[in-house]
C-alpha cells in the first residue's frame, strides 16, 4: 500500500498511488483514511513534535520520506499553508488542502486540530512581526479555507481581516502612522481581498453583516490612499505618457475592482476549487475552532520633518520590505487571450507565481504544476504574459513564438532593462533548439537604419548567440536570410598589433613584445618584469608605448582562454597596476584591452570585469571610458558599452553587500565571543576564590593545573575576542570606503549622463515627453516601408498575417531619427541603472540633487531618473517635482478611514455603511481632481 507521505503529495493527481481514479472525492477519503490510522498510533509524538526551522515546499517534497510522518503538519504548518498554495495539492486539506481534510480530521480528533490552529496563530503572528510578506499571504488563504471546512469560526477571520485593515488605515494617519509606509497597508488589504476568491461566498453566506462592515472599510482605505504609479516598472515607455489623461489603476486598485465585479455575479470563481462541498454534510457536524487574538506591527516612526528626501527613503524601504505585485506584461491583442473572468486572471496568475515561488529549484515538477493547473479553460497566453522571462521549453512553443512575434513588434517602446533581458532570454531559448528560427520574417531589418531597435534588436541576439555557440554554427542557422549575416559580429580573433603571421613589417616595438613574451615564458617574477619595464623600455619609449607593449603582449598571453587570462593577470597584475597608476592612464588601458578585443565583445567585458576585480581598474575609470566619444556614439547601436558598465557598477554593488554580511557575521561572532570570554573568566574567578587543603594546609585556590588550564583558557578567549574586534573594525573600515566609492561612481555616472544628454536633448519646450522626443524628425529616414505596421496574430504560433517568408519587407515603418533615437536609448538606460540599484542611490540621494540634479538639468533626464527611483513626480518639464510635502498632504487623515472601519462594527449600521460610503465617494472626487 502507498505510503502516507506518497498520498498526501498527490491528492488530486493522476498517479498509480491513488489507482486509475482521478476523482478529487476519493483521494481525500482514502488518504484521511491513512492519515487516522497513523493519528492513532503515534498522537503523542507527533504533538510533541516542535519547529525546526522553516521549509520551503521544495525542500518538503525531496524530504518529506526523511521526516517523522507528521513533521510536514507540525512543522509551524509550512505543509500545510504552502502546499495549500500550491493548485494541483490545493486539496492538501485535512494535511494537504485544508478545505475538506482538515476539516474530516476535525470530525475524529478535535484537539489535534486545535493544536493545527493554535500554530498556525503562533506563525501567522510571527510572519506580521518580521513581515515575511509570502508567509502572511498563504496563511491568510490557509485560514480562509479552514473557515470554509467549518474548521475556524467566520467571526475569528473577520478579526483577522480588521486587525488588518485598521493598522493599514492607522499607517495613513500624519498623526499616529507614517504615510510614507503605504506599501505595508496596501499589502495587507491586498491579502484580505486575494482571500475573497476562496472564502467569499462562505462569509456572505455565514456573516454578511461583518464582511459587508469590512468592504465598507476597505473601500473607505482606497477612497484615502494616494495612487501608486508604478511607471518606473512600465515595460512599455509610452505606458505612462499615452496623452489620453486616464489614471491607470494600481496593483490594489485593479484588484478592488475585480472584487467588485466577483460580488456582482455571486462570489462564482471558476479557477478555484472547492472539494470541501462534496462532505459538506459531514463537516457540518464538526467543530469550529476560534482563531487566537493577533497583534498588527507597531506602526513606523511618523516622518521628523515633511522632507521630499525623507519620504522617499522611507517610502523605497517600505516597497522594499512590502513589494507590490507589478502590472503583466500584455503582449497579445486582447481578442487572442483567453475568454475568462477578471478574478480568475488573478487566482491563476497567483497560481503561477506561487508554483515559481515554492518550486523553485526542481524545474520538471515546477514546469508540470505551471502547465497542469486544476482550472477548466486554457490559459496558455496568460501564463505566457504571466511568466514570459521563465517560459517552459516544449510546454506551450506556439504560445513562445506568439509572445517574441509580438514583442518584436513593440521592441521600440520597450523599457531598456526589459529589451535586454529579452535579448538573453531569447539567444539562451534558441540555444537550447539548436537556434532554429525563421530568421527570413525579421530578414527586412536590414532595410531600416543602423539605429533602430528592431535592427538592433536581431543585432545583439546573434551576438549572443556566438557567445553561446560558435560563429560558424549560428551562421549556418540564418541560411534561411544570409543576408543577416551582415548583423553578425566579426569572428572572434584577436586584434595583436605585434602579430608577424599577416606579414607585417618587423618594428622595434614588435622586437620589445617578443622580448616580454620570452620573458614570461621563462617564468620571470612581476617584479624582474618591473625592473626590464622601468630600466629599458620605459625611458626610450615613453609611456604610451609601453602600455602598448606591455598590455597587448600579456593579452595575446592569455588570449587561448578564460583560465590563460586569469594566471596572467594574478602573475603580472602588478606590472601593469605599475604602469596604470590613476584613472587617466586606466582609462587608456581599458581603450586598449578594447582595441586587442574589438572583435570579441564579451572577452572586453570579461578582460575589463576582471581587471576591476584585481583592483587594476577602478569603476569611475570604467565609467570615464564609455563616456568617451568613441563610446557615446554606440550608445544606442550596440550593448557592448553598457555591458561593460553594468559589470561594474554590479561589481560595486556586490563589494558593498559582501561588506556588509560579513560584518554581520562579524558582529553575532564578537557577541559570542564576549559571552565565551565572560564564561571562561567566570569559572577563572570562582575556581581562585576556592579553597583548598595543599599539605594539609587551607590554601586560596583550586588545584593549581585546573587553574593554570582555565588561566589559559581566559587567555585565548581574550585574544579571540580582541582578534574578532579587530576584525570588525577593519571590514566597517572597508564599508566607509566602499560607501564613499559607491557616492562618488552615481555621482560621476549621473553627471556624465547629464552632460552628454545636455548635449542632443532638444528644449525642453519642444520635447516634454517622450511621445515628443519622439516626433521630433532629425533626420530623414531611408526607408519608407509600404504596408501597414498593425500586426495581426492569426494563429498560435503568432505568425504576423502580413510577414513574408523570403525576407521581404514586413509591416514596419520606423521613423525616428538617429539623435532622437540615441536620446531615448540613452534614457532608458538612466532609469534602469536608477530602477536596478535604487538602494544603494536613496543613500547619496542628497548629494545627488545638490550636484546634479539641479535646475538646470534637462525635464526628461530628471524624469527618466526619478522615474527609476519610484520618486513622486508632478510636473518635472516646468522645473517642479513634488516631493513628500504634497504626497503627504494627499493622504488626508488616515484617522477617517480608521473611524469608517470601527463605526461599521456597530449594530444596525445600516445609515453609518450608506455615510461612510458617501465619504468615500467624495473622497474620491476629490483625488480624481487632484490625483497627487
Amino acid at each position: 500500500m502507498s505510503s502516507w507521505r506518497s498520498l498526501l503529495l498527490r491528492i488530486g493527481d493522476k498517479c498509480p498511488d491513488y489507482g486509475s481514479s482521478s476523482d478529487f472525492k476519493e483521494h481525500i477519503e482514502t488518504c484521511f483514511g491513512v492519515i487516522r490510522r497513523e493519528l492513532e498510533h503515534s498522537s503523542n509524538d507527533i504533538l510533541s513534535l516542535q519547529s525546526t526551522g522553516e521549509r520551503n515546499l521544495n525542500r518538503k517534497v525531496r524530504k518529506s520520506w526523511l521526516q517523522n510522518p507528521f513533521d510536514l503538519l507540525m512543522d509551524q504548518c509550512d505543509a500545510l499553508s504552502n502546499m495549500n498554495s500550491v493548485p494541483n495539492s490545493n486539496i492538501y486539506g485535512f494535511i494537504s488542502g485544508p478545505e475538506s481534510s482538515v476539516g474530516l480530521l476535525n470530525l475524529e480528533n478535535e484537539d489535534f486540530v486545535k493544536e493545527i490552529v493554535e500554530t498556525a496563530q503562533a506563525n501567522f503572528q510571527d510572519a506580521l512581526d518580521f513581515g515575511n510578506c509570502d508567509r502572511i499571504r498563504i496563511l491568510m488563504r490557509f485560514l480562509t479555507v479552514m473557515m470554509c471546512s467549518k474548521v475556524l469560526q467566520p467571526s475569528s477571520l473577520l478579526v483577522v481581516f480588521e486587525t488588518l485593515l485598521s493598522s493599514a488605515a492607522t499607517t495613513l494617519d500624519e498623526e499616529k502612522g507614517n504615510p510614507s509606509w503605504q506599501a505595508r497597508g496596501d499589502f495587507y488589504v491586498s491579502c484580505i481581498l486575494s482571500c475573497l476568491p476562496w472564502g467569499g461566498s462562505e462569509l456572505i453566506e455565514q456573516v454578511p453583516e461583518e464582511i459587508e462592515s469590512v468592504m465598507v472599510g476597505i473601500e473607505a482605505y482606497l477612497s484615502i490612499r494616494r495612487h501608486n504609479s508604478d511607471t518606473g516598472l512600465s515595460f512599455f515607455e509610452d505606458d505612462d505618457e499615452s496623452g489620453s489623461g486616464v489614471v491607470e489603476k494600481d496593483f490594489l486598485e485593479d484588484l478592488w475592482g475585480r472584487i467588485q465585479v466577483l460580488s456582482s455575479n455571486g462570489w462564482k470563481v471558476d479557477s478555484v476549487p472547492r472539494p470541501h462541498l462534496s462532505f459538506e454534510a459531514q463537516l457540518v457536524a464538526g467543530k469550529s475552532h476560534q482563531f487566537g487574538p493577533i497583534n498588527a506591527p507597531e506602526q513606523p516612526e511618523p516622518l521628523s520633518e515633511v522632507s521630499g528626501v525623507l519620504y522617499g527613503k522611507q517610502k523605497h524601504d517600505a516597497e522594499l520590505k512590502y513589494p507590490q505585485r507589478i502590472r503583466r506584461l500584455n503582449i497579445f491583442p486582447a481578442s487572442k487571450t483567453e475568454d475568462m473572468q477578471p478574478i480568475d486572471c488573478f487566482v491563476v496568475e497567483e497560481y503561477l507565481l506561487d508554483v515559481l515561488l515554492l518550486l523553485n529549484g526542481c524545474r520538471k515538477e515546477c514546469a508540470s504544476f505551471m502547465v497542469g493547473l486544476p482550472v477548466p479553460f486554457r490559459y496558455d497566453y496568460l501564463m505566457a504574459e504571466t511568466l514570459f522571462s521563465q517560459a517552459l521549453p516544449g510546454a506551450f512553443p506556439g504560445v513562445v513564438a506568439g509572445a517574441v512575434r509580438a514583442l518584436f513588434e513593440k521592441i521600440a517602446d520597450l523599457d531598456m532593462e526589459c529589451r535586454t533581458r529579452l535579448i538573453l532570454w531569447f539567444s539562451h531559448h534558441l540555444s537550447n533548439f539548436q537556434f532554429i528560427w525563421p530568421w527570413e520574417e525579421w530578414a527586412y531589418v536590414l532595410d531600416l537604419p543602423k539605429w533602430a531597435p528592431q535592427r538592433v534588436f536581431v543585432q545583439e541576439v546573434l551576438e549572443r548567440e556566438v557567445r553561446l555557440s560558435y560563429w560558424d554554427k549560428v551562421k549556418q542557422s540564418i541560411e534561411n536570410a544570409p543576408a543577416l549575416e551582415e548583423l553578425l559580429p566579426p569572428k572572434c580573433s584577436p586584434n595583436f598589433i605585434y602579430s608577424i603571421e599577416d606579414g607585417r613589417e618587423r618594428t622595434e616595438q614588435h622586437a620589445l613584445s617578443a622580448e616580454l613574451n620570452n620573458k614570461v615564458k621563462g617564468r620571470q617574477t612581476a617584479r624582474e618584469i618591473i625592473s626590464w619595464v622601468e630600466e629599458s623600455v620605459f625611458p626610450s619609449h615613453g609611456w604610451e608605448v609601453t602600455l602598448k607593449v606591455v598590455v597587448q603582449t600579456l593579452l595575446d598571453i592569455g588570449s587561448k582562454s578564460f583560465t590563460h587570462l586569469m594566471t596572467v593577470l594574478e602573475r603580472y597584475g602588478q606590472v601593469i597596476a605599475r604602469i596604470c597608476p590613476d584613472h587617466d592612464k586606466q582609462v587608456m588601458l581599458i581603450a586598449e584591452v578594447s582595441s586587442y578585443w574589438k572583435n570579441n565583445g564579451q572577452m572586453t567585458a570579461i578582460a575589463i570585469d576582471r581587471m576591476m576585480g584585481y583592483r587594476l581598474i577602478s569603476n569611475l575609470a570604467i565609467v570615464k571610458w564609455v563616456f568617451s566619444p568613441a563610446n557615446i556614439e554606440q550608445f544606442h547601436t550596440s550593448d557592448r558599452p553598457w555591458e561593460v558598465l553594468r559589470n561594474a557598477i554590479s561589481k560595486t554593488y556586490n563589494r558593498i553587500s559582501d561588506l556588509r554580511n560579513e560584518i554581520s557575521s562579524l558582529k553575532k561572532s564578537v557577541v559570542s565571543a564576549e559571552e565565551a570570554a565572560t564564561k571562561v573568566k567566570a569559572e577563572l574567578d570562582a575556581a581562585e576564590s576556592k579553597l583548598s587543603l595543599v599539605d594539609g594546609e587551607p590554601v586560596l585556590g583550586d588545584n593549581p593545573v585546573k587553574l593554570k588550564l582555565l588561566k589559559a583558557n581566559a587567555e585565548k578567549a581574550t585574544e579571540e575576542e580582541v582578534s574578532v574586534r579587530d576584525s570588525l573594525e577593519a571590514k566597517e573600515a572597508l564599508l566607509t570606503r566602499a560607501l564613499d566609492e559607491n557616492e562618488a561612481l552615481f555621482l560621476s555616472l549621473y553627471k556624465n549622463f547629464s552632460n552628454v544628454l545636455m548635449e542632443r536633448l532638444p528644449d525642453p519646450s519642444k520635447a516634454r515627453s517622450l511621445p515628443e522626443l519622439k516626433s521630433i524628425q532629425a533626420d530623414e529616414m531611408a526607408v519608407d516601408l509600404e504596408e501597414s505596421s498593425v500586426m495581426e496574430v492569426d494563429n498560435e504560433s503568432g505568425r504576423p498575417d502580413k510577414s513574408q517568408s523570403n525576407g521581404g519587407k514586413a509591416s514596419n515603418i520606423y521613423n525616428v531619427g538617429e539623435k532622437e533615437q540615441w536620446c531615448l536609448s540613452t534614457l532608458g538606460y538612466v532609469k534602469a541603472f536608477a530602477r536596478q540599484y535604487a538602494s544603494e542611490i536613496w543613500a547619496h540621494i542628497e548629494k545627488l540633487d545638490a550636484d546634479v540634479f539641479t535646475e538646470n538639468v534637462h525635464p526628461l533626464f530628471k524624469k527618466a531618473f526619478y522615474s527609476g527611483l519610484s520618486r513622486p513626480i508632478n510636473d518635472v518639464s516646468s522645473g517642479h517635482v513634488v516631493g513628500g510635502e504634497n504626497a503627504i498632504k494627499s493622504f488626508g487623515k488616515g484617522g477617517e478611514v480608521k473611524a469608517l472601519v470601527d463605526e461599521t462594527k456597530c449594530e444596525g449600521g445600516a445609515s453609518t455603511k450608506s455615510q461612510a460610503r458617501a465619504l468615500c465617494a467624495r473622497k474620491r472626487k476629490t483625488r480624481e481632481k487632484d490625483p497627487i
